[in-house]
């Protein structure tokens, strides 16, 4: 834990939610991005948040806030290259990143991830749907400082798709168990809200 730190990626742009912050969205008693904070820090040395624009609407949560380091909202992997270079100044070896709007997923998540790393130590995690499939969510991610120069170079080559990055540098896979529902339901649309209520009512 004390080698790896956490960032939450909240740079998307919600468009099918009509825009704004997702993680700022009411679940329960408390908003979706609350949710995601109290399960990662207990397993992290560290956390941050990676969003884009004016940083002081994160303020409360008293954490860094990491604006994308490529501009016109490239993706997923430009959040992940903000926490590496965050985390490599803070004197981290790894981030496990974590998505703001999925606030179910595993206790362990870095501990399995970090069972599961490959020979770059990159992991992503998976779970299986209800016909068995297995399925990868590759926001959910073990990455290791030592790979963020070459995460730089692929972006700015015009690298968007996660996976095309992490096969290509052998990424293993954390598979996750269904504990009643899949761990890694994430809030896609506002019907999703109602879901992800019941669930949080089972918790």
């Amino acid at each position: 834990m004390g080698e790896i730190a956490g960032v939450i990626l909240a740079g998307g742009r919600a468009t099918r939610m009509g825009g704004g912050d997702k993680g700022l969205r009411p679940l329960g008693d408390r908003r979706l991005i609350d949710h995601v904070i109290a399960r990662l820090a207990p397993q992290v040395g560290a956390l941050a948040i990676n969003a884009n624009g004016d940083p002081s609407r994160f303020d409360e949560f008293g954490l860094p806030v990491l604006p994308d380091p490529l501009p016109d909202f490239p993706g997923p992997l430009a959040g992940v290259l903000a926490g590496l270079e965050w985390a490599a100044a803070e004197g981290y070896a790894a981030i496990v990143t974590a998505a703001a709007d999925t606030p179910f997923f595993p206790a362990d998540l870095v501990a399995g991830l970090t069972r599961a790393a490959g020979p770059d130590r990159l992991a992503l995690a998976a779970s299986r749907d209800a016909s068995g499939k297995l399925w990868r969510h590759p926001t959910f991610g073990l990455w290791p400082i030592a790979l963020r120069d070459d995460l730089r170079a692929s972006l700015l080559d015009g690298l968007r798709k996660i996976v095309l990055w992490t096969d290509r540098h052998g990424a293993g896979l954390a598979e996750f168990a269904h504990t009643g529902h899949d761990p890694f339901f994430n809030v896609n649309a506002p019907e999703d809200i109602a879901a992800a209520e019941l669930l949080l009512v089972h918790q």
